[in-house]
C-alpha cells in the first residue's frame, strides 16, 4: 500500500506554513511504532541530502539498509573537508564512498596531502583555502593523480610558496581544464602560461589574483579565454596588456580590480577587443582620479564597473532584456536560464565582484562609506542569494567584515550595520545560519555576531528568531560553526534584554558544554574564549548566574582558568567567576565558586600572568569572592596576601581597571584584621599609597578602601604614615572626584590619629623617616578631615535644625549630607565600636567625623544600616550619642549628625518592633 501525503496549510500572520499530514500508516507496525526502515529509499536518501556529513554517517550507523543507502554515489557527489580534521586514515576510511566524487573543499596543506588516499579519480573540481604554505609538490601530485579535474581554485590566501612550475605541472597532467584560479603567486612566467595555452583548450577561466608579476604577453596566447582576473596583481606591464589581450578572440570579462589601470588602457582594451563586454575595475586609483572617464557611458556597448559607478544598473546595460528594467539581475535571472552564455557571464560576476569586495572590506579603505551604503551592501545581500555556496560564503564573510572598523575594541560602524539591517539582511543571514551546509552556518554566523555589536542589529535579530538559531549553532560538533555562534552569542549578550531569552534557548548549557568539550581538546581557544565570554556576560545576570552554576559551569570555568595557556581564554574564564562571585547577597555562587577545589589557587596563579586583562579578572574575581568570610580566609591561606601585594607592587602603570581590581583584592582581604595585618607585614602599604596617587576616580575608592581598613591597626597606621601615606590620603580627601574616596579616605586618617598611633609611635619614631614629622602629620590631617565634614554644613541648614530638631529638618540633612555608596559599606562591630570610641575623644574634629560616618553607616533603608544599628544597639551607644547631641562644647555639625543617628535607631527599633 503506498503512502498518501496532504499538504495542510495554516497561517501565521501573514505567511502561510505548509505541514505535511500523513494520513495513512503504512510503516507502522502492530504496536504503532514507526519503522523508519521501511521508508522508500529515495525518500531516506532525501533526508540524507539535507544533513551534514557527519550526522550522515552517524544516520547510516543505525541499521544495514540506512548504511548501504548511505553510500549512494549521489550522496557522495560533492565532500566539504574544512571543518575537518583529514587526514590519511580520515581518508582511508572515506575512499569507498568516494569513487563517484567530483567536487572537493579542504582547508590548508595538510589535507591536500591526504586528498590523494581518497581515491576520487572522477573528481572535477577542487577548492582549497588556508594554503598558504601549500607547496608545489602537493599541487603537483594533486593535478597528476586527478586528470579529469576541470576546476582548480586555490585561495584567497596568499599561495607564496607555489611557482610556475606547478602552474605548468596542472596544464601538463589536467588537459580538461576549464577553470584555474590561484591567490598571491611571486610569479606566473610565460612557460607556465604557455603550457596553458597548449595543453588546456578548454580553458575559459583564468584567475591570477594578488600576484606579483603574471607574463602579460603569453596571456595572449590562451586564445580559449573568455574570462580573466588580475585582481590586485602587481607590477603589470599595461602597454603590453593592451597589446596582448585586446586580440583574445572569445574575452568577455575582465577584472582589473584593486590594480593600477589607467583610463587610457581600458579605451584601448575596449576598442580593440571584439568580444569584450565587461571591464570589473573595483577600488582601481587611477580610474577613480578621472571622474570623466568613468561618469562616460559611451563605451561602444561595452561596460565599465568601478566603485563611483551605478554597478547594477550597468550589468543590466549588459542585455537588451533588462534595459528597461530596474530589478536587480541577480535576483532575477529567469531570462539567464534560458541563456547559457548569459548565466556564464552573471556566474562570472558573482565570482569576481564578491571577492573584491571581500578584499576591500579587508583593507578596511578610508572614503568608502558612500559606496558601501550606496550599493555595496545591496551587492552582498544580493549575493548571499546565490545559487553558488562559495559565492554566498564569500558575500557572508565580507558583511562580517566590512561593519567592523576596530576589531581590538569591537568598534562597528553604525551605518553600514543599520544598511545590512534595513535590506532583510538580517533573515537572509538567518537562512543562511539555518542552512545543513557548516559553511555557511559559520560565516552567516560570523556576519550575525559582528553586526549584533550593534544595538538595533541585535534587537533585530532576537525579533527574527536569531538567538535560538545561534543557540542550535553553538551545539554544532563542527569547531568554526560553534566558535562563530559563541561569539554571537558573546555579543547578545552583552544586551541585558537578551541573556533571559539566551537562558530560555538553552543557550548557557550549551555554552557550558562547548567548553567541557573543546577543553579537552588542542586547537579550541577560539571556542573556548568566546563561550566563556559569553558565560561571562550571562552570569552578570542573577537568574542566569544561577543557571550556569546548575549545569556544571562553575567547574567547566575553574578547569579553564587552571589549565588553559591562552590569555584571552583565561581572562573570560576570570571574567566569568569573577561575576558568577558577585551575587553574594542574591545565591550561593560566591562561597560556591570559592569552594571548587583549585579555583582560588587558579585564580592567584593568574594573578602572575604578563597579560594585563587576565591579572584584571583574576583580581576582580579574587575581590568578589573576599566577600565571603570562608572565601577571604582561604584566599589568606593559599598565600593570597603575598600575590595580592605582588600584584599591587606591579602595576603602578597598568591600566586604571587593574589598578583598580588590585587594590580593591586587598580591600576585601583587609577586611579580616588577621590579614591586614598580614598585609602590612608582606609590604602592601607603599602600592597601596601609589594607587592612591592614581588619576581614576575608580582607583582612588578601591586604594582609600584598603588604606581605611589596614589603618585600624595601629601598627599599619604607623607605617602608612613612615611610607609618606598622609599626604597621599590629604590628597584623596581635598581633591579625589569620588565623594566616597574622601569620605574614606577621611576615616583613614581618623583612624590614623585618633590617639592609638601614638601608643606605639614612641617605640618607632627612632626609625621613621627623617622628612616625616608625626605631629605636622596629624595637624594635616585634621585640617583636612574638618574641610571634609564642613563640605556636607549648610549653616542656616544646620541651625534651623538645631533650633527645632523637627524630624522635616534632619531629614532635609541627611538627604544633603548621604553619600549613597557609603550605604554598601559593612563595618564589624570592632569598627563601629571605634566610632563610638571616637565621640569621646577630645579632638572636635575627630567627634564630628565619627557622628558624620555614623549618619552614613545607619540611614534606613541602606543595605547594611540594620546591621550597624544592632551593633550600636549592643554596644550601648545611644548614651554616647545623646552625650555628643548634647555637649556645650562640641561643634555643631557633631550635634546635629549625632541627633540624626539617635533617630535612625529609634526609627529601626520601631519598625523592627512593629514586625
Amino acid at each position: 500500500m503506498s503512502r498518501r501525503v496532504r499538504r495542510k496549510v495554516v497561517r501565521r500572520g501573514k505567511e502561510k506554513v505548509g505541514i505535511p499530514e500523513i494520513e495513512e500508516t503504512t510503516a507502522l507496525d502492530v504496536k504503532d511504532v514507526l519503522d523508519w526502515t521501511r521508508l522508500p529509499d529515495d525518500t531516506v536518501i532525501q533526508l540524507f541530502s539535507c544533513l551534514n556529513y557527519r550526522d550522515r554517517a552517524s544516520l547510516s550507523s543505525t541499521c544495514r539498509t540506512w548504511w548501504n543507502l548511505g553510500k549512494s554515489p549521489c550522496l557522495w557527489q560533492e565532500l566539504d573537508l574544512r571543518p575537518h580534521k583529514f587526514d590519511s586514515a580520515a581518508a582511508s576510511s572515506l575512499s569507498p564512498m568516494c569513487m563517484n566524487l567530483q567536487k572537493l573543499r579542504f582547508r590548508g596543506p595538510e589535507s591536500a596531502d591526504a586528498i590523494i588516499a581518497l581515491q576520487a579519480k572522477n573528481l572535477r573540481e577542487i577548492n582549497g583555502d588556508y594554503c598558504r604554505s601549500m607547496t608545489d609538490a602537493t599541487l603537483c601530485v594533486l593535478a597528476a593523480r586527478h586528470e579529469a579535474l576541470e576546476c582548480i581554485q586555490i585561495g584567497p590566501d596568499f599561495c607564496e610558496k607555489i611557482s610556475s612550475d606547478a602552474v605548468k605541472a596542472i596544464a601538463i597532467c589536467c588537459p580538461w581544464l576549464r577553470k584555474l584560479g590561484i591567490s598571491g603567486i611571486q610569479e606566473v612566467d610565460a612557460g607556465a602560461i604557455n603550457a596553458l595555452a597548449k595543453h588546456c583548450p578548454n580553458l575559459t577561466d583564468i584567475g591570477f589574483i594578488d600576484c606579483r608579476k603574471v607574463d602579460e604577453t603569453s596571456l595572449g596566447n590562451v586564445a580559449s579565454l573568455r574570462f580573466l582576473s588580475v585582481a590586485g596583481t602587481t607590477n603589470i606591464k599595461w602597454n603590453l596588456v593592451a597589446q596582448h589581450w585586446g586580440k583574445l578572440p572569445h574575452l568577455i570579462g575582465l577584472d582589473v580590480s584593486r590594480t593600477d589601470i589607467s583610463p587610457n588602457i581600458v579605451s584601448r582594451l575596449f576598442s580593440s577587443s571584439i568580444n569584450l563586454k565587461v571591464v570589473c575595475a573595483l577600488n582601481c586609483q587611477a580610474l577613480e582620479a578621472d571622474s570623466t572617464f568613468i561618469s562616460n557611458n559611451n563605451h561602444r556597448g561595452k561596460v565599465l564597473l568601478a566603485i563611483s559607478t551605478d554597478i547594477l544598473k550597468g550589468i543590466g546595460n549588459l542585455f537588451v532584456e533588462t534595459q528597461k528594467n530596474d530589478k536587480n539581475i541577480f535576483l532575477h535571472r529567469e531570462n539567464s536560464k534560458k541563456d547559457k552564455k548569459l548565466d556564464e557571464i552573471l556566474n562570472w560576476l558573482e565570482w569576481v565582484i564578491s571577492y573584491s569586495l571581500l578584499r576591500i572590506s579587508e583593507s578596511n579603505l578610508p572614503g568608502l562609506d558612500k559606496f558601501w551604503l550606496d550599493q555595496g551592501t545591496s551587492l552582498l545581500l544580493s549575493f548571499m542569494q546565490s545559487t553558488h555556496e562559495e559565492v554566498q560564503e564569500r558575500a557572508a564573510t565580507a558583511l562580517a567584515t566590512f561593519v567592523v572598523l576596530d576589531d581590538e575594541n569591537t568598534n562597528i560602524d553604525t551605518g553600514r550595520a543599520e544598511a545590512v539591517m534595513r535590506d532583510e539582511g538580517i533573515c537572509l543571514l538567518l537562512n543562511l545560519a539555518r542552512s545543513w551546509r557548516e559553511g555557511l552556518q559559520s560565516e552567516a554566523a560570523k556576519a550575525i555576531a559582528n553586526l549584533a555589536v550593534n544595538a538595533k542589529v541585535a534587537k533585530a535579530v532576537a525579533e527574527e528568531g536569531g538567538i535560538s538559531v545561534i543557540v542550535k549553532l553553538a551545539r554544532s560538533a563542527n569547531k568554526l560553526v560553534a566558535e562563530e555562534a559563541a561569539g554571537g552569542l558573546w555579543n547578545l549578550s552583552v544586551g541585558e534584554e537578551y541573556k533571559g531569552a539566551i537562558a530560555e534557548a538553552g543557550g548557557i548549557k550549551a555554552l557550558v558544554d562547548l567548553i567541557s568539550k573543546w577543553s579537552r581538546s588542542t586547537g579550541g581557544e577560539g571556542v573556548l574564549e568566546r563561550a566563556a565570554g559569553a558565560l561571562a556576560n550571562l552570569a552578570a545576570d542573577d537568574k542566569c548566574s544561577i543557571e550556569v552554576a546548575s549545569v556544571g559551569g562553575i567547574h567547566a570555568l575553574v578547569t579553564l582558568a587552571r589549565n588553559s595557556k591562552a590569555d584571552g581564554v583565561q581572562e573570560q574564564a576570570a571574567r566569568a567567576l569573577a561575576n558568577l562571585a558577585a551575587h553574594g547577597d542574591s545565591n550561593g555562587n560566591n562561597s560556591a565558586v570559592g569552594q571548587e577545589s583549585g579555583a582560588l589557587d587558579a585564580l592567584l596563579q593568574l594573578t602572575r600572568s604578563p597579560n594585563d586583562g587576565v591579572r584584571q579578572e583574576a583580581a576582580g574575581a579574587l575581590w568578589n569572592l573576599s566577600f565571603d568570610d570562608r572565601n577571604r580566609e582561604a584566599i589568606a591561606s593559599a598565600n593570597g596576601v603575598e600575590a595580592l601585594v605582588a600584584l599591587a607592587s606591579s602595576c603602578s602603570n597598568s591600566p586604571h581597571g587593574l589598578q583598580e581590581r588590585a587594590a580593591g583584592a586587598l580591600w576585601g582581604l583587609s577586611v579580616s584584621e588577621a590579614n591586614s595585618i598580614a598585609i602590612g607585614r608582606e609590604g602592601g602599604v607603599p602600592p597601596l599609597i601609589a594607587l592612591a596617587r592614581s588619576d581614576a576616580e575608580d582607583v582612588h575608592e578601591t586604594a582609600a578602601g584598603a588604606l581605611w581598613n589596614l589603618a585600624f591597626n595601629p601598627g599599619n597606621a604607623l607605617r602608612i604614615v613612615e611610607e609618606g601615606g598622609v599626604p597621599a590620603l590629604v590628597y584623596l580627601c581635598s581633591s579625589s572626584v569620588s565623594k566616597m574616596a574622601r569620605f574614606m579616605s577621611a576615616l583613614a586618617l581618623a583612624y590614623m590619629f585618633d590617639g592609638r598611633t601614638d601608643e606605639i609611635a614612641p617605640s618607632g619614631t627612632q626609625n621613621m623617616p627623617k622628612n616625616v614629622n608625626l605631629d605636622g602629620s596629624r595637624r594635616m590631617a585634621m585640617k583636612n578631615i574638618e574641610a571634609f565634614v564642613m563640605t556636607f554644613s549648610d549653616p542656616q541648614a544646620f541651625s534651623a535644625a538645631a533650633a527645632s530638631l523637627a524630624p522635616a529638618a534632619l531629614t532635609q540633612i541627611t538627604e544633603s549630607a548621604r553619600i549613597q555608596e557609603a550605604g554598601h559599606l559593612r563595618c564589624s562591630g570592632s569598627e563601629i565600636g571605634r566610632f563610638v570610641t571616637m565621640l569621646r575623644n577630645p579632638s572636635l574634629t575627630l567627634k564630628s567625623c565619627a557622628a558624620f560616618a555614623l549618619l552614613q553607616f545607619t540611614i534606613p533603608g541602606s543595605k547594611n544600616a540594620m546591621h550597624h544599628v544592632s551593633l550600636l544597639q549592643n554596644s550601648g551607644a545611644s548614651r554616647v550619642l545623646r552625650a555628643a547631641a548634647a555637649a556645650a562644647g562640641a561643634p555643631l555639625e557633631a550635634k546635629i549628625f549625632a541627633r540624626i543617628v539617635l533617630r535612625n535607631l529609634e526609627q529601626h527599633q520601631t519598625e523592627s518592633s512593629s514586625l
